[in-house]
């Protein structure tokens, strides 16, 4: 009984070691080691407050752009002033019912937008997020959408212009021979980054004619050429 007892104290102290560490292919690991990868796994992901809405995410995610505002956020940026709510989020207030095609966005380097939602509101938010990438991918978006506008209209022409905000004013003004301004849509930046940064428009112009014109039939007039010297059609 004696020997029997002796064993199992020898046992049980030949255990104890092994219980306070892990095991990592075959060798110990430490128990403060074991609780700093605890730590630091939790500390990848981050809480944002989006207009009231809390989004989940990883820092890995936000940081695919490295000078977004996003990027800059969980960097904790001391150039970019933030605040959070009790859950520890940060808080952000912008509309977040445009923010899930973002994020989706910088998850899988994809854009996809539901069909409730207007590129347009997308492209805002992208703006003030600085994604630059994606500020070009709905840009483009944008135009292609615009050059197809209406196009069982035989009777109606439009064409796209694309201008700078200083060159705006002196565009419109050659409008002529029946041209008309149907759309305006901005697709500059109001959150500048740079002092180069200079406001963009792309300009619906339609002009409406008595029999369904023929593309070889319609002929640019002086005022048209002059309306291509500041805007470039699409």
């Amino acid at each position: 009984n004696k020997k029997k007892m002796a064993a199992q104290a020898q046992g049980t102290g030949n255990s104890s070691p092994a219980s306070s560490s892990a095991t990592t292919n075959g060798t110990l690991q430490p128990p403060e080691l074991m609780v700093s990868e605890r730590i630091s796994s939790r500390d990848e992901w981050v809480k944002l407050n989006i207009g009231g809405k809390v989004f989940l995410t990883t820092k890995t995610t936000l940081c695919k752009e490295k000078s977004s505002f996003l990027a800059r956020l969980c960097q904790e940026d001391p150039d970019l002033p933030s605040l959070k709510d009790e859950q520890g989020a940060y808080l952000v207030d912008r509309d977040p019912r445009y923010f899930p095609p973002i994020l989706n966005y910088l998850r899988h380097g994809r854009l996809i937008i539901d069909g409730n939602l207007s590129e347009e509101g997308v492209l805002e938010e992208a703006e003030f997020y600085n994604l630059t990438s994606l500020v070009t991918i709905l840009k483009e978006r944008i135009r292609s959408k615009l050059s197809g506008l209406n196009l069982d209209d035989h009777k109606q022409v439009y064409r796209v212009l694309h201008c700078q905000e200083g060159e705006l004013t002196q565009m419109l003004s050659t409008l002529s021979d029946g041209w008309k301004m149907t759309q305006l849509v901005n697709i500059g930046s109001q959150y500048s980054y740079s002092s180069e940064d200079q406001s963009e428009f792309l300009v619906v112009v339609s002009r409406e004619f008595d029999e369904p014109p023929r593309s070889a039939d319609i002929k640019p007039t002086d005022k048209e050429m002059a309306m291509k010297q500041h805007g470039s059609r699409m």
